[in-house]
């Protein structure tokens, strides 16, 4: 590219350059109304970064409308750095989820290790501290190098950053599918703790005060993420390299403690961290949301390279930096803090009383624009939405009963999976101890972390099955959701809210649009149902390669409390001797699941109608177990998902008790081993407890016993259909991934 000097405003229009950096022809020339003036090349990347998907959800915006945002003990929903729920005692969690997709895939290990690093900023810069990170990922089949090396630098660079940074990582989830293949998934998500008289905004207030920039220098890496993030992957991922940026996680050690022990002065007025767009993003925004203008003098920013432009400044994504605005003439308190754990700390600009964003560098203004122009004015589109065809043909189709000869066999292959396998080869490679409160670590259903001084602790989850969204977008949306609440109840804890990231296609076209509009339609149903708001969250649109679109994947984050560690219950089979009950019926529904997606044919694996949810029914059985739980007459509780129930009574005797199982079914054993019916929970209770538990959950049945022997054993129909040693399952199950990487494609 020219040197952004030589570049004219006459140039930018008439060689059209605005649309290499992501502006769309009216989005031209409604820049050139705002201004009264052709911008420069400098204004014009700034407009292009502010008006992409990725910072203005131009597209997104009039879905995001329709999630229910607030309830009572919700603090602070959407809009700022991370969403704030109140937990008592003048206590409340903060925690948002953010993607990372097209980074990741481009430079899988710093793509991964900055996400990791971004979302913990968006924490702390609400004043609360860290406490327990989780994970998204979606990847290819891992049958190809390209996939497997993938898979691999991007597990290595959440485990360096979240491991180096000592903010634990305590659990997540891995779903692998071909529609993938080209375009991973990487959602990152932080949880933080926070007293109510600790929480900070990111607002740029009082005219007259000072704009601090504070961390590391700002360098050339990461120039337009925002707008790479806004648009389809390219063929040739070497012309993507510099949009990644590169991220130091002791660096961002120190800028937490720093910018934890700053929120206790009363000079700090405002604080955000520069995430997507960088200096432009926190700078506008927090001008906007204060009602001010701000003026900045580049020179005064610190700076990696040598003779960087206002452009470069202004786009770069270089990490662990933070804008804030302090009382004017109190700098110096500030600065020391931040000199204190040996991070730079300068005056940049001051908060203005005209509402415009100005910039000088080298004595000259290099942009001026309308502050609210950028945060506030970005257009919104209302995209055309056409329902998908492949929609209504999946929806006239028959229920099919897959034909399974071998079903001790058949459970085998299901735990060989990846889908469905033991993630133990990832969350190995995690950190999840440190800071000594982990309760319950990665591999069950949802993760626990202690909230140190209390008997409280949260319960911390994420989940999506993107095979159900692609089928039926809106009933896979609620089920969705509905999966989280019940791994959240499952723990004994009350949901509490959620956030959410949604990845998704090129939103342009009218069928990918559809898909979103019928996922949110499908969650916000399900947030209404159970009680569960969204309080923050992340779009990530033109989620493509080579022109195909990934499966809707709008990843659910959700976090619950224990009112006390007494309810915690775990998801594996407890004692010899201890019931097995099973809430809910099963029916035939295979559509989207894992049964389908072992025997189906290659060109077309997924067909047919997604499980049928009722929420009301949700409802009532989450509300009816975790009220068993409260009780104390639950021993274990584990919720049915990938596999149906053969491959839950796997998962609940894969613990170190040495357990075994006998089920008694009857009816069709490959509906009711492997179908993927909805709402259902695997419980068991001590025989004293039966009669309790059974009056107080109206849809249990009591299917077997927990046995000592070791031995995994389904009586169907009065005759032994699976008969299995525990370890021989728990070898397949635990090897699948490890053996796959190891494994020449």
């Amino acid at each position: 590219m020219l040197q952004t000097f030589d570049i004219s405003p006459a140039q930018i229009e008439t060689e059209k350059l605005y649309k290499e950096m992501g502006l769309s022809d009216n989005e031209f020339e409604m820049v050139k109304s705002i201004l009264n003036r052709r911008p420069n090349f400098t204004e014009t990347g700034i407009f292009s970064v502010m008006w992409s998907e990725h910072c203005s959800y131009k597209t997104s915006k009039p879905l995001l409308k329709k999630f229910p945002t607030k309830a009572p003990h919700v603090l602070q929903g959407p809009g700022e750095g991370a969403g704030i729920i109140d937990i008592g005692d003048n206590q409340a969690v903060v925690f948002k989820i953010e993607s990372h997709n097209h980074p990741s895939a481009v430079e899988p290990y710093q793509g991964a290790a900055t996400g990791v690093g971004g979302i913990i900023r968006d924490v702390f810069s609400m004043g609360a501290r860290p406490i327990a990170l989780m994970n998204s990922l979606r990847f290819g089949n891992l049958t190809s190098e390209r996939v497997k090396y993938l898979f691999k630098e991007v597990v290595h660079g959440i485990a360096g950053y979240g491991n180096c940074v000592g903010v634990p990582t305590v659990g997540g989830e891995v779903q692998f599918d071909d529609s993938y293949e080209g375009n991973p998934l990487v959602n990152a998500m932080c949880v933080g703790l926070i007293h109510h008289d600790e929480i900070q905004k990111g607002i740029a207030a009082g005219i007259g005060n000072t704009v601090l920039y504070a961390g590391a220098p700002t360098g050339r890496d990461g120039i337009h993420g925002a707008t790479f993030a806004s648009d389809d992957l390219a063929e040739d991922a070497n012309k993507d390299r510099p949009a990644v940026q590169v991220g130091d996680p002791f660096m961002e050690k120190l800028l937490i403690e720093a910018s934890l022990e700053v929120i206790h002065s009363d000079a700090l007025v405002g604080m955000q961290d520069m995430g997507a767009a960088g200096l432009t993003s926190s700078a506008s925004e927090m001008a906007s949301k204060a009602g001010t203008g701000m003026e900045m003098d580049l020179d005064l920013v610190p700076q990696r390279e040598l003779n960087m432009s206002a452009y470069e400044l202004m786009l770069s994504e270089s990490q662990e930096r933070m804008l804030l605005v302090v009382k004017k003439g109190r700098e110096q308190e500030i600065i020391d803090v931040f000199e204190k754990y040996g991070l730079q700390a300068v005056a940049v600009g001051e908060v203005i009383e005209e509402k415009t964003f100005r910039l000088k560098q080298h004595g000259e203004i290099v942009a001026d624009i309308p502050v609210d122009a950028l945060a506030e004015e970005a257009p919104v589109y209302q995209m055309p939405s056409k329902e998908a065809e492949y929609f209504n043909t999946f929806q006239q189709m028959e229920t099919q009963i897959p034909l399974v000869t071998d079903y001790t066999e058949m459970l085998g292959k299901l735990l060989e999976q990846p889908t469905i396998a033991s993630k133990e080869w990832v969350y190995d490679q995690y950190d999840s101890m440190v800071q000594t409160n982990t309760v319950v670590t990665p591999g069950s259903d949802a993760a626990i972390v202690r909230i140190k001084g209390t008997d409280k602790a949260l319960a911390i989850t994420t989940d999506c099955n993107s095979r159900y969204i692609y089928l039926d977008p809106e009933t896979g949306g609620k089920i969705a959701v509905a999966e989280a609440a019940r791994n959240i109840v499952c723990s004994g804890a009350n949901p509490l809210g959620l956030t959410d990231g949604l990845n998704f296609g090129n939103p342009t076209k009218p069928e990918i649009f559809w898909q979103m509009e019928k996922s949110v339609a499908g969650m916000s149903d399900a947030c209404r149902t159970l009680g569960t708001p969204v309080i923050s969250g992340n779009v990530s649109l033109y989620n493509e390669s080579r022109g195909k679109a990934i499966f809707p994947t709008p990843v659910v984050g959700m976090v619950g409390l224990l009112e006390t560690l007494d309810h915690l219950t775990p998801s594996y089979f407890q004692h010899e001797g201890d019931l097995v009950f099973l809430i809910g019926e099963t029916k035939a529904e295979f559509g989207g699941s894992e049964l389908q997606n072992v025997l189906a044919d290659p060109d077309q694996i997924y067909s047919g109608k997604a499980p049928f949810i009722d929420l009301q029914v949700e409802a009532k059985r989450q509300t009816q177990l975790l009220d068993a739980i409260h009780q104390g007459i639950v021993q274990s509780a584990h919720d049915l998902a990938e596999g149906g129930l053969a491959v839950a009574l796997a998962e609940s005797v894969f613990s170190e008790a040495g357990l075994g199982v006998s089920a008694y079914l009857d009816g069709d054993m490959t509906v009711k081993l492997f179908s993927e019916t909805q709402s259902r929970f695997l419980v068991t209770v001590k025989p004293e407890d039966e009669e309790r538990f059974a009056a107080q959950v109206e849809d249990a049945k009591q299917i077997g016993v927990v046995t000592g022997d070791h031995t995994y054993t389904v009586i169907g129909n009065g005759e032994k259909v699976i008969e299995e040693n525990v370890h021989t399952l728990c070898k397949r199950w635990k090897g699948a991934i490890s053996c796959l990487l190891k494994s020449k494609a």
